[in-house]
């Protein structure tokens, strides 16, 4: 049997898919290239966006046409969508499946125990970089997000499980690590286990997401200084309207946000940092919004994932809110600040020009090589595929919004 594995979602999702991959792999399943060409297609769903519910629908509706020509083929739907489905309504809607499934039950449905699924071995297709979960679950209750619902209580998992794994990466080659969690830095001991991935010979580079504003100690800030910590973080802040915030339920103000920000450039004044912002919340103003340009200038973002709000049955917004926002006054006021951050972008990137920055390399096309610098930058300079998986540096003569452009220097390792 051949199977088919479509990931919809955030890095987690993706994470998991390696698992899904491992468990179907030791059951004696080969890859297919295509869903044509499986017995077994499995949407690994997310949540977040009604729009990702509405494509797994309609891929499922021509999944099942593909079963009047293979009559082997089974569809399996996991991820957020299964997870959060408590009362059946959206597997309903979703048409004929065969398996749904949270996550959580991944060994259960294609395993033959009922342990915990972050145990299983992800299978990788690159070597020279990997995701490693640290922990699955929120409770946090924002009121416009699905993810407590969807991935339940937070687990933690054993410090040396971690370790282990990273250890075993690095000698397979690996050179990077992004550590993954719903709520990242409220993982019990995160800074030990910085401190302890730190001495790791082999890693050269470590970032984390998604962070919250509340779980950021001054142990943690601090732990943004050691050697193998990018020069990045991402800490979504999603208004800057302390009656938005209050009304999310993100248990903080834009002042403490503020307040963390000043803090981490005070450890590390040339890190870049991003961020997420919800635009058009319940209720939300033109003061409100105003708030959010302010803060956006005052933190000086590197790159902001900006979202227009949009309801998600079941969350605690969907049912306490009436979403009010008309639909072009979202349009609108998110376009203000994807303007802002390109303006803001552009600006800042200029400081690179002439300057020498550590690129790892992921990819080569026609002569071209692109990767991310240490402040998640995407550089590009003529190289070719041998390139790729490996450290270099390379001074900048040219900066736009998105790329940096420059030339080789040297290999770093």
């Amino acid at each position: 049997m051949r199977y088919h594995i479509i990931t919809f979602g955030c890095q987690m999702n993706k994470h998991d898919s390696e698992r899904i991959e491992s468990v179907l792999v030791s059951n004696g399943m080969e890859k297919a290239e295509g869903p044509d060409e499986a017995d077994l297609i499995v949407l690994n769903t997310c949540s977040v966006r009604e729009a990702s519910e509405n494509r797994v629908r309609g891929m499922v509706k021509n999944f099942n046409e593909l079963k009047r020509q293979n009559t082997n083929l089974k569809i399996a739907v996991t991820g957020c969508m299964p997870g959060r489905d408590k009362d059946g309504k959206l597997r309903k809607r979703l048409g004929d499946v065969d398996y749904y499934f949270p996550i959580t039950e991944l060994l259960q449905i294609f395993g033959s125990s009922t342990g915990n699924y972050l145990s299983v071995h992800p299978v990788r297709d690159i070597k020279y970089k990997a995701s490693v979960a640290i922990q699955t679950g929120c409770e946090e209750f924002c009121t416009y997000c699905v993810v407590p619902y969807a991935r339940g209580k937070v687990v933690d998992r054993p410090m040396k499980d971690i370790l282990r794994e990273i250890t075993e990466l690095v000698k397979d080659g690996c050179v990077e690590i992004a550590l993954l969690g719903q709520i990242v830095n409220k993982y019990n001991g995160f800074a030990k286990l910085l401190q302890e991935i730190n001495k790791i010979d082999g890693i050269e580079r470590v970032w984390w997401t998604a962070p919250h504003p509340i779980y950021m100690t001054d142990e943690i800030i601090d732990a943004l200084t050691l050697p193998n910590q990018m020069n990045y973080i991402h800490l979504p802040v999603q208004s800057g309207s302390n009656e938005i915030l209050k009304k999310m339920n993100r248990k903080h103000d834009r002042d403490f946000y503020i307040n963390i920000i000043k803090k981490i450039r005070a450890k590390r004044p040339d890190i870049a940092i991003g961020t997420d912002i919800i635009v058009g919340f319940c209720g939300e103003t033109e003061q409100n919004f105003q708030d959010t340009v302010d803060l956006y200038k005052q933190c000086d973002f590197d790159i902001a994932y900006l979202a227009k709000y949009s309801p998600r049955s079941g969350t605690p917004a969907s049912i306490a809110f009436q979403d009010d926002v008309p639909r072009i006054e979202k349009q609108r006021r998110w376009q203000v600040l994807q303007d802002l951050m390109e303006q803001t972008v552009l600006r800042k990137n200029q400081k690179y020009v002439d300057q020498t920055v550590s690129v790892l390399v992921d990819k080569c096309e026609d002569g071209v090589c692109f990767g991310n610098s240490n402040e998640m930058k995407l550089a590009s300079f003529a190289g070719g595929e041998d390139l790729i998986g490996r450290i270099v540096n390379v001074r900048i003569h040219e900066a736009k919004e998105w790329v940096l452009r420059g030339e080789i220097l040297h290999i770093g390792y």
